[in-house]
């Protein structure tokens, strides 16, 4: 089992796909736990992804069609937002 916290912005830090089956538990600010599917907390990374790469002018795959040096460094997400009370 996995242990993940809640931030005070709403966040929790995940910089990776975990695998599908394995539980994850979220203890949120508000003092709630719950469990989730890491299929679960996939299908929000990928949404976090793809909103940061809309964001940024990145394609699918994560690559620039803007010049090189508008382009913040890295590609990827560490932080996924999540809420009290989202459906398993």
């Amino acid at each position: 089992m996995i242990t993940l916290t809640q931030d005070a912005d709403g966040f929790v830090r995940m910089n990776r796909h975990f695998p599908a089956k394995t539980p994850i538990s979220i203890r949120f600010t508000d003092g709630s736990e719950a469990e989730y599917t890491g299929r679960k907390l996939n299908e929000l990374y990928d949404e976090a992804l793809a909103v940061y790469r809309a964001e940024n002018r990145l394609d699918a795959k994560g690559f620039s069609r803007a010049p090189a040096k508008t382009v913040h460094p890295t590609n990827n997400v560490e932080f996924v937002p999540v809420q009290a009370g989202m459906p398993a």
